[in-house]
């Protein structure tokens, strides 16, 4: 008979067997599991070097194509452009082959070595979060300076125009370039199920519940739950309607090889138990399968979290929240500027909105209502009115119909609301004037929503949205909008005011994009 495993799969001796008398019905018993090692190096002929995961090697090899066909098209628009490009190179007239060869052979080369070296290829940040386009950003500077210092070093005298148009038309080329690579792996994320990572979640059921609902509300993250191994309650689990199958009591690489899984994801207090996590990671040693660790210490993002080792015991620094300093007033001023070159460009937009509001019903083209703002100081939101001027006196005979939770009234087919604000509504124009309030400090471009005013106070957690400036779009609308539960949204707000970057703020814009083109929750 093999043995009883339990945890991360520790075997049990005898000196131990009688204290999980009680607990032998929860754990399935399972033949010999295959020896594992205790960190002892193995031949390095021997050690399986490929990764089961194997999607970003195709990913990377086109993404270093295009990398390299960017900055030789930016080189190739920067000669034709300026007369002067060849300044610099001796004899460039008679003998252009020098001057092509570093133009077109050794600057893309270039490129890809110090995008290399800032770990632009690196997996972990392709496909997902700003870390990518923050690392081409670095190494498009750390390429001007190389350009820069190799010309003042050899005294040649180039055309900057020509080397500045070559070095920026490259990044911004490389940046589409990573953009449009990205946007085809969601796709092929979503619709094809492929580019992806197949995860085997190891911990206790309410943990691993939790960790496989984040995971699987971004299809775009490409990381998909196959199987869950308690490692505690398998018993009381077996009841338990669940997304993907649970083990318990199981080799848990055997069980990955067994569901095809590629990635081990340890979460919550299964990642705390000393010695454990380190057992497994050393019997994953050259098996090609990932490891994760989902932490307790949740809702923390990468930058205010650092690993500080001290005497051989990591420890999480966490640094408190960004709410004030130089990246705010560079927020607010970024805020004011997109807001007045956003009013005037859309003046256009707002007649033909307007005129199209008293056509479908006649009355007032915006609608005003007081909201919670910044530190809960109260101030009128502008939108384009899409309800019918009754809508408030009607409201009460509906309240019962609300389909969502918390503080707001969401239903998607509204009777109040007239057609063409059906529109307004599912294209999020109607939300345009609220530009107004950024350019008035009242709002910003991204923030948690403004709650309306008359719900009474806040309390508890939802009070530390007031914290920073209420936003156009947040997370919670590229998340879901109001397909999402009060609980979910009120935590996704509270995870931006903690994490909020001016990265992450481009990040978000970005994505509303593609939410308000989808119409993904809009109603």
């Amino acid at each position: 008979m093999g043995e009883v495993t339990t945890s991360l799969q520790r075997p049990v001796t005898n000196e131990g067997r009688s204290k999980l008398v009680r607990h032998v019905d929860s754990f399935e018993i399972q033949p010999p599991a295959p020896p594992s090692h205790n960190g002892v190096p193995r031949s390095a002929w021997a050690r399986a070097r490929r990764r089961v995961s194997r999607w970003h090697r195709p990913y990377t090899a086109i993404l270093v194509f295009l990398d390299a066909a960017a900055a030789a098209f930016a080189s190739f628009t920067a000669i034709h452009t300026f007369d002067q490009a060849r300044a610099g190179f001796y004899n460039a007239q008679q003998d252009p082959s020098w001057f092509f060869t570093v133009a077109f052979v050794l600057l893309p080369l270039g490129w890809l070595v110090i995008l290399w070296g800032n770990r632009a290829y690196d997996r972990r940040y392709l496909g997902l979060g700003p870390d990518e386009f923050k690392r081409v950003i670095r190494a498009g500077v750390a390429v001007a300076a190389t350009v820069s210092f190799l010309a003042f070093a050899t005294k040649t005298d180039l055309s900057r125009y020509t080397v500045g148009t070559a070095l920026l038309g490259a990044l911004l080329l490389i940046l589409l370039g990573r953009i449009l690579a990205r946007f085809v792996l969601h796709v092929v994320r979503r619709n094809i199920g492929q580019g992806g990572h197949r995860m085997v979640l190891v911990g206790t059921l309410p943990e691993c519940l939790e960790v496989h609902r984040a995971v699987t509300r971004n299809p775009a993250a490409g990381l998909v739950p196959v199987a869950i191994h308690v490692t505690d309650g398998y018993a009381a689990a077996r009841g338990v309607e669940t997304p993907v199958p649970v083990y318990g009591g199981r080799d848990v690489l055997a069980l990955v090889r067994e569901v095809g899984g590629d990635t081990i994801a340890v979460c919550g207090s299964a990642s705390a138990e000393p010695g454990e996590l380190r057992r497994l990671a050393w019997q994953l040693e050259g098996s090609g399968v990932d490891l994760v660790v989902a932490p307790q210490l949740t809702d923390i993002a990468g930058p205010r979290v650092h690993i500080r080792p001290i005497e051989g015991l990591p420890l999480l620094h966490v640094e408190e929240p960004t709410l004030s300093g130089p990246a705010l007033l560079v927020k607010n001023l970024m805020d004011r500027v997109a807001a007045g070159l956003g009013l005037l460009l859309l003046i256009p937009v707002f007649v033909a909105i307007a005129i199209a509001i008293k056509i479908n019903d006649r009355g007032p083209v915006f609608f005003r209502q007081p909201r919670v703002g910044h530190e809960g100081r109260t101030f009128r939101v502008w939108k384009f009115r899409t309800m019918y001027v009754d809508a408030e006196e009607r409201l009460a005979s509906l309240v019962d119909q609300n389909e969502t939770d918390g503080m707001l009234f969401k239903m998607k087919q509204d009777p109040r609301v007239f057609p063409v604000g059906r529109f307004l509504r599912a294209s999020s124009l109607d939300e345009l004037p609220q530009l107004i309030n950024v350019l008035w400090g009242e709002m910003s471009l991204v923030g948690p929503r403004p709650l309306p005013a008359d719900d009474g106070d806040f309390l508890g957690d939802v009070r530390r949205r007031l914290l920073v400036r209420p936003g156009m779009t947040g997370l919670w609308q590229v998340s879901g909008r109001s397909d999402l539960s009060w609980d979910e949204a009120v935590r996704l707000d509270l995870y931006y005011v903690d994490n909020w970057s001016l990265a992450y703020d481009l990040s978000i814009l970005w994505r509303t994009v593609g939410v308000v083109v989808a119409r993904k929750g809009a109603y």
